[in-house]
Parts: C-alpha cells; sequence; structure tokens
C-alpha cells in the first residue's frame, strides 16, 4: 500500500507540472506510514494534498488521522438487568401536613402551618433505591459509599436531574409509569398513611429503632431495611439518606397548598427533598422537615425512593 501511494503521488506529478513547488517525499512518507492506520483516509488526504500542491497540507492530512485514531471511542452504557422494585400500595386518605408539637420543638417556618391535605391511592418503594438498583439501569455506581454491603446500600451522589433520566431508563425496561412522590405523598407515607398511629418518628416512639442518624450510624450510610418498618411496611424513611421529592421548593407554600394532591408549586429554582440522613440530629429526624436544592446539586447524603400511581 506504502509503494500504491507513492506511485500514485509521482504519477499525479508527473502529469502536472507546475511551476509552483514539488511536493515532499518525505511529506507523502508520513502519509503513508498513517496508513497503517487507515490507508483509505491517508489515500484521500494525500490526493487531496496534490492536488493543493502543498507538501504542508499532506502533513497536516496525516496527522489528522493519526488523531483521529488515537481518540479513544465514547463509552457507552448498557443496562445490566431489570431491577427488581419492591413496591407497596398506599391507600389514599387525608392527613395533617406540616409540623407539630409531637415532632419536636425544632420546626421551621416552611413547615408551617399545618394544614389538611387528601391523597389518592398511590404505591411506594419499601426502600429506598439501591445502588444495585441504579447500576443495573444505568450503567455505572456514582455513590461515594460503594465498598462492602455496597449493593444494597442507598445510592447517592446522584442529582434530581439523574433520577429523571433513571426513571425513564426504568420504565422503558419495564413498561412501568414510576416516577418521584410528591411531598405531600411521601409525609403521608412517612406517617404511616391511614394506619398511622401518630407516633413522633415514622411510627415509632423511639428514633433508634427505625433510623440511622448521627448517634447510632458511625457517620456513613447503612444497607436499607436494617431498621424497624413504620405501619405501612416502608423502612429508611427517617435517616440513612434524604430523599428527592417530585416538588419544587417555596418556603411558603404551605400557607397556598392545594387540599386535593397537591404537587408542589408550577415553578422554582431548588427541588425538595425529605427524611434526614445518617449524619441528622435527633431534633430534625421528623416527618415534617424540609430540605431543597438545586436540581443538578449531588451529595452522599442524598438519595431517592420510587413511586407510581399504579
Amino acid at each position: 500500500m506504502f509503494r500504491k501511494v507513492t506511485l500514485l503521488l509521482a504519477c499525479a506529478l508527473c502529469v502536472s507540472l507546475p511551476a509552483g513547488p514539488s511536493v515532499d517525499p518525505s511529506a507523502v512518507d508520513t502519509a503513508a506510514k498513517a496508513g497503517a492506520v487507515d490507508s483509505s483516509a491517508v489515500d484521500s488526504a494525500a490526493a487531496k494534498a496534490v492536488a493543493a500542491d502543498s507538501a504542508t497540507a499532506v502533513d497536516t492530512a496525516a496527522a489528522q488521522v493519526r488523531k483521529a485514531e488515537k481518540t479513544p471511542p465514547v463509552p457507552k452504557i448498557h443496562p445490566i438487568s431489570n431491577p427488581d422494585i419492591d413496591m407497596v400500595f398506599v391507600k389514599g386518605g387525608k392527613f395533617r401536613m406540616g409540623c407539630q408539637n409531637l415532632d419536636g420543638s425544632g420546626c421551621l417556618s416552611d413547615e408551617r402551618p399545618r394544614h389538611e391535605v387528601k391523597v389518592g391511592n398511590f404505591f411506594i418503594g419499601r426502600y429506598p433505591v439501591t445502588q444495585k438498583q441504579w447500576a443495573s439501569v444505568m450503567g455505572i455506581n456514582p455513590s461515594n459509599f460503594a465498598g462492602g454491603d455496597w449493593a444494597d446500600m442507598p445510592v447517592e451522589q446522584i442529582s434530581w436531574n439523574e433520577v429523571q433520566e433513571f426513571i425513564k431508563r426504568l420504565n422503558a425496561m419495564t413498561g412501568r409509569k414510576y416516577r418521584l412522590p410528591t411531598e405531600a405523598e411521601w409525609e403521608y407515607a412517612s406517617r404511616g398513611g391511614a394506619s398511622g398511629k401518630g407516633e413522633q418518628f415514622s411510627g415509632h416512639r423511639f428514633l433508634d429503632d427505625i433510623a440511622w442518624y448521627d448517634y447510632n450510624s458511625g457517620g456513613q450510610p447503612h444497607p436499607v431495611g436494617g431498621k424497624q418498618p413504620n405501619e405501612l411496611g416502608l423502612h429508611d424513611m427517617i435517616g440513612n439518606v434524604w430523599e428527592w421529592v417530585g416538588d419544587w421548593y417555596d418556603k411558603n407554600y404551605y400557607r397556598e397548598s392545594h387540599i386535593n394532591n397537591p404537587k408542589g408549586p408550577r415553578l422554582g429554582a431548588e427541588r425538595v427533598y425529605r427524611g434526614a440522613d445518617f449524619n441528622s440530629a435527633e431534633p430534625n429526624c421528623r416527618n415534617s422537615i424540609r430540605n431543597f436544592n438545586k436540581p443538578g446539586y449531588r451529595a452522599i447524603n442524598v438519595g431517592f425512593r420510587l413511586a407510581r400511581t399504579q
């Protein structure tokens, strides 16, 4: 092939004998050497260079061929398998949403006023989404705490926007209509739904029974399901990792919230996450506590759980 390229170039030079400068044979050799990478690309590049009667063009073309070949391919993400999402049916009902005296004395202004809310029937994840489930859909595991029993650890370091991509892919894989729960659905479920007994900590009197928090977590999240569930059979609603929900955040929203199936403000700059985390102090581990950040925000203490209507 090297000889073919050289002969073609030489013949082209013999036929056209303009007064301009001739092509440097070393430049042709350089282009030919690049042919070990892609000979057809070199032939094309050399021919164009001859037509332009420029040795510099030949050198440039050969360099471009080599550079293109050395550029690594864009990695592709291949899903591993359909994840098994354990969902719990929640019968709809009405409840008083927001902070109350039983939730502790640290209630913040955006948790008030308490107001009546009605939610319809829905399903919600028994556990936060795990690292194994995330990786089975996305092909990667972005979590900080990915050692040891990583498969059953809650996924973290994922943004609200990335959760939307996860849900999009999961729905395509399963034919379901998964989504994030609304704030109202999340709090209703955390309080035990229609079966809730009004206990302070998601169905229990003592926080240590149901949550990984600053007193017992050792400064890190733990595999899901390690603590007792609430009345609905839901684990880790309080502590372990904060959980993204679907709503935009507005500190004054509770003053104007709809009664029936509220979905939060129509617009906003931050998204809400609920439930506290492994570093939260006991006074902040209440059903009504709210937190928020931009949709692109990632942190080692923020994950999510799924919901669906049917």
